[in-house]
């Protein structure tokens, strides 16, 4: 039987809990052991953390855009660096790989290395983004799935899924079950940026938008119970 292998993309102010900046442990480790279950059942499992928790380079005014975009993309290999530890302490074997060589600390992306950390049994995570400036984490996220040949991008976030306006701001607010990332990027409704929806319906990759907050949504999601919304190519 064909293994399942995902990528799972998780938000750093997720993982900050209450606290909205840095970490918070005990949100990490309950993130951990749903990953370590859905491991154990068989899923082959990537993660790109974002770095929000830190640094969002787009809120600043006064930085120049590139170094701004830069901050941000050291902030997720933090992130990486940090899960993944504690993941370690959780009896998880990890590996993590940086679009950008960090000496001596988080090697260089390898396809070759990553596949055989992935066969090994290792969570794996992918810093950095796509390690250039104007490109969002969305971006990179999609590149690695792509890259990995992952059957599917799953996305944790703070909703539970695609509406077709603002839940918190529209109390009438539609939740899709199933769109299509045409009808998402006609609809403007800005789950991802437009150069992640290009290369996903370039190379025909499906992804899932899924709540963080729901019980086991992380571990059921992993196994394809999907209770937000499929966006399909």
């Amino acid at each position: 039987m064909k293994r399942r292998r995902v990528l799972l993309k998780l938000s750093g102010e997720a993982l900050a809990g209450d606290r909205h900046t840095g970490f918070d442990e005990d949100t990490v480790r309950a993130v951990g052991e749903q990953i370590k279950r859905a491991q154990s059942d068989g899923v082959e499992i990537a993660v790109v953390i974002g770095g929000g928790n830190f640094w969002r380079g787009r809120s600043s005014k006064d930085i120049e855009r590139v170094k701004a975009d830069q901050i941000g993309m050291l902030a997720t290999a933090m992130n990486c660096l940090y899960v993944s530890s504690l993941f370690e302490s959780m009896g998880m074997k990890t590996a993590v790989f940086c679009s950008f060589e960090i000496g001596g600390t988080v090697p260089l992306f390898s396809y070759d290395a990553a596949e055989a950390a992935l066969a090994e049994g290792r969570i794996v995570f992918f810093a950095g983004g796509t390690g250039h400036p104007y490109f969002s984490t969305d971006t990179g996220v999609v590149l690695r799935a792509v890259e990995m040949h992952a059957d599917e991008i799953l996305m944790a976030k703070a909703i539970d899924g695609v509406y077709d306006s603002d839940p918190a701001k529209n109390p009438n607010a539609v939740k899709y079950d199933v769109i299509t990332i045409e009808e998402m990027v006609e609809k403007r409704l800005a789950v991802i940026d437009l150069a992640a929806s290009a290369l996903c319906l370039d190379n025909r990759m499906p992804m899932a938008v899924f709540g963080l907050e729901g019980q086991d949504s992380i571990y059921r999601a992993l196994k394809g119970e999907i209770s937000g919304t499929r966006i399909t190519v």
